[in-house]
């Protein structure tokens, strides 16, 4: 059975605080109507810190799509390598035990993939599957996840490689002057993640039943604008509503399984923003507790996006992981309005041996 390792992460060095964002937002918007409410919003998220990939001096310029995506590129070589033998050490695999490589991102574009340039550069084998994703925006942590459990459940000695690298301060547009968008200048942060799932042996968690769900119409809730300076990101107001349509999917999920989404040992769900954790622990019903490795991502990282799930089961690990067999859920959230879910239970290799 698939059990999903250790992720390794990584955030840049270049460190932005809510104290210097909210300056920037008033030194550089003071006569914007409404920036005493988005100043409050940017409060309200309690991002802390978050990591940037150049300085800030650099992410306030906006040399071009072009320059942007060069940027994009150059540091996603840079950088990925380390966390993917990282992420490959822990979970005590070499680069040629892995059969298929999972790259998500939604704030840049190569192509070919870099899961050809991993390959290339890192001993991966020739004949290394590529699944690229690059549309599911903060959901896709959750969809690589799912979709490696789908690949190992199909080839049941195969493992698979999950990378998602975001960095969505090259996102940063300084026309853009909604609402909106300014509260996501204060709420997104770059990071780094990756995680093996293996489809024999590994400690984490064993990953038992996945699903996905969209909510009707509401495609146009989380998109982008793509002009010529690049990604425009759209955000409506309604979507820190959509976890109470998105509730019940979650629980629907655990029903089939013979389990109840109220009474789980571990969360790991995408902290989109405090309001999506606050409402999710009040339709789950929940302590807001069970919750407190996305709501640490979120404090010390910001919204990450796509590796926001891996980073706060990351921190579970650092707590020590969970009691043998313990049951768990995992859910992503991204454009579409869509969710990514997944149930596993903790898996102890010490315990199979003692």
């Amino acid at each position: 059975m698939a059990t999903l390792c250790r992720p390794a992460v990584s955030v840049p060095e270049y460190v932005i605080t809510m104290e210097e964002t909210l300056e920037l937002a008033r030194s550089r918007h003071p006569d914007h109507p409404q920036l005493p409410l988005a100043l409050r919003l940017i409060e309200n998220t309690g991002v802390r810190t978050r990591h940037i990939v150049q300085p800030i001096e650099e992410t306030l310029k906006h040399p071009g799509f072009e320059e942007r995506n060069k940027v994009y590129t150059a540091e996603a070589k840079a950088r990925v390598p380390a966390v993917v033998q990282r992420a490959l050490d822990d979970a005590e695999v070499l680069a040629t035990d892995i059969d298929v490589i999972i790259y998500v991102s939604c704030t840049g574009f190569m192509m070919p993939s870099m899961t050809a340039w991993l390959i290339n550069s890192m001993g991966f084998s020739s004949d290394t599957r590529q699944i690229p994703i690059a549309q599911l925006g903060c959901a896709a942590g959750g969809a690589a996840i799912n979709r490696a459990h789908d690949f190992c459940t199909a080839y049941p000695e195969a493992n698979a490689l999950i990378v998602a690298c975001e960095f969505c301060s090259l996102c940063y547009q300084p026309t853009d002057l909604g609402v909106g968008s300014l509260l996501c200048n204060g709420l997104f942060g770059d990071g780094i993640a990756a995680a093996v799932v293996r489809g024999q042996g590994g400690e984490g968690i064993r990953l038992e039943r996945n699903g996905s769900y969209l909510i009707p119409k509401t495609e146009d809730w989380i998109m982008y604008d793509v002009r010529a300076t690049g990604f425009h990101f759209l955000l409506d107001k309604r979507v820190p509503a959509t976890m109470e349509p998105l509730a019940p999917a979650l629980h629907n999920l655990a029903g089939l399984h013979g389990w109840d989404a109220s009474d789980l040992d571990f969360y790991i769900i995408h902290a989109g923003g405090p309001r999506i954790l606050d409402d999710l622990s009040k339709f789950l019903q929940v302590a807001p507790e069970a919750f407190r490795f996305s709501r640490a991502t979120l404090t010390e990282y910001g919204n990450i996006a796509s590796a926001v799930v891996l980073d706060a089961l990351r921190r579970l690990f650092d707590e020590g992981g969970s009691h043998h067999k313990a049951r768990g859920l995992l859910a992503g959230f991204g454009p579409g309005i869509t969710a990514e879910m997944a149930l596993g239970r903790w898996h102890r290799t010490s315990e199979m041996t003692a």
